[in-house]
């Protein structure tokens, strides 16, 4: 994911404006959209397993690939009525909306009535994907149950019901509950290391939600601490981000102690196979963005270097064996100022997805930026054949920019009638900046 953001306030507009590839096939899954998968789940007495994801989502990339595969899916596809939510189309749009997903890909479980039962968010390694599926089938509750459970003293359910606020990015109406709880629950809370580090993550989201640098700044030194298991970088980064005003010798006092940690955590947990952590990309690059932070140019660079190697080693030529490595790949080379090698990558990576447009965008809007519309355009029209929902709309603003800076302004506007009239109804804040964009 993308980096992963944690928690993740912005993501709906990044959704909107990241590049997509065409959705995926229904006949993948049991059913098209959720409201018929709902409708199958009551006829077959079965719960719904929704699959939200993207294709421009890194994340996914490795589900795919690693997870989603071979005879512990094919067994759990069995017990489920499944279905493909993709995040750029309507229906998964308005799914993702309601469910609250902040996280892709995110993996959701509703019983016939909607209701849901539990979720798994972000790249999983397979040893823990299929174990947390399990106990949510076996013993899901909503969330109500959970609450009721927690208010007669239960800690665990405690513990769950405040991670599930966190997962569906609801700090605010989390620590609410909690402080609704009786004083006999609430005294005991910090003295279950499951509640207590649900209750401090929380904490943590809504500093983050308020803008509160100072409190930030102690919550996330205070978890970063002890065991925060996979969310390290997502804590270094809020870590980061929450001293960037600081003077230089006070922030670097706060991130100096991150580094051997976030490190070791690094070279132990994310770049091994099979991984501890999924999500090597975000340990990379929150280490990397670390050294550059502490001055440690040469830090900096060993990582990036590394995670490169690896990643090529890893792929051995093979760029559309493992798309989560080859993506790696692409984002490690850019962070790392490597131009002439991402440039021909990109290149390669169009050819090893020909059906998918998201490689064509990039590599369009990357030589748009590098104020080169006349190379961008095709690319950019090369993508446009194979965009769908949302993302055509963002497409077609790129064509737009490509075609006004090559002065071909009535070219750009039959592509703006093209979009919007294959957009329909929907998406109307990006409809509108896409028809005012070739406004005389």
């Amino acid at each position: 994911m993308k980096r992963m953001l944690s928690p993740v306030l912005a993501l709906g507009a990044a959704l909107l404006l990241a590049p997509m590839a065409q959705a995926a096939t229904p006949d993948k899954a049991d059913a098209a959209t959720v409201e018929q998968a709902l409708q199958l789940a009551q006829q077959q007495h079965k719960p719904v397993l929704i699959d939200f994801h993207a294709t421009w989502c890194y994340s996914c990339y490795y589900m795919a690939s690693h997870v989603l595969t071979g005879a512990e899916w094919a067994g759990l596809r069995r017990k489920v009525v499944f279905v493909d939510a993709d995040a750029d189309t309507p229906n998964g749009h308005q799914w993702m909306d309601k469910l609250k997903i902040s996280f892709l890909p995110s993996y959701v479980v509703l019983n016939g009535q909607g209701q849901e039962l539990g979720r798994i968010l972000a790249e999983q390694p397979r040893n823990a994907f299929y174990p947390k599926i399990a106990a949510i089938l076996q013993h899901g509750d909503t969330l109500d149950g959970l609450r009721q459970k927690a208010s007669a003293g239960s800690l665990a359910a405690v513990a769950e019901v405040l991670e599930t606020y966190h997962e569906r990015n609801q700090a605010e109406a989390g620590l609410q509950w909690l402080a609704s709880l009786p004083a006999t629950v609430q005294h005991v809370v910090d003295q279950d290391d499951r509640a207590a580090l649900a209750h401090r993550r929380l904490q943590l989201d809504q500093a983050v939600a308020d803008h509160r640098g100072p409190a930030v700044i102690d919550m996330a030194t205070a978890l970063l601490a002890g065991d925060v298991g996979c969310d390290r970088p997502y804590i270094v980064d809020n870590l980061l981000t929450a001293t960037e005003a600081l003077p230089a010798d006070r922030r670097k006092s706060l991130l100096q102690p991150q580094q051997q940690t976030l490190a070791d955590y690094v070279r132990e947990q994310a770049l091994p196979l099979p991984p501890v952590c999924a999500d090597q990309r975000s340990a990379v690059l929150a280490l990397a963005d670390l050294d550059a932070q502490l001055g440690d140019a040469a830090g900096e660079r060993k990582i990036l270097d590394q995670a490169i190697d690896l990643s090529r080693q890893r792929i051995g030529g093979h760029l559309s064996a493992d798309r989560n490595l080859a993506d790696n790949l692409r984002v490690y080379l850019a962070r790392a100022g490597r131009t002439d090698e991402l440039d021909e990558l990109q290149r390669q990576l169009i050819s090893a997805y020909p059906d998918d447009y998201v490689y064509a965008y990039r590599y369009g809007q990357s030589l748009l930026k590098a104020g080169q519309p006349a190379k961008a355009l095709p690319w950019l029209q090369q993508a446009a054949g194979k965009a769908f929902g949302i993302n055509r709309l963002a497409v077609a603003a790129a064509e737009v920019k490509a075609l006004q800076a090559l002065h071909r302004n009535a070219e750009a506007r039959k592509v703006v009638d093209k979009a919007l009239a294959a957009n329909g109804p929907w998406f109307p804040q990006q409809a509108a900046a896409l028809k005012a964009s070739v406004k005389s």
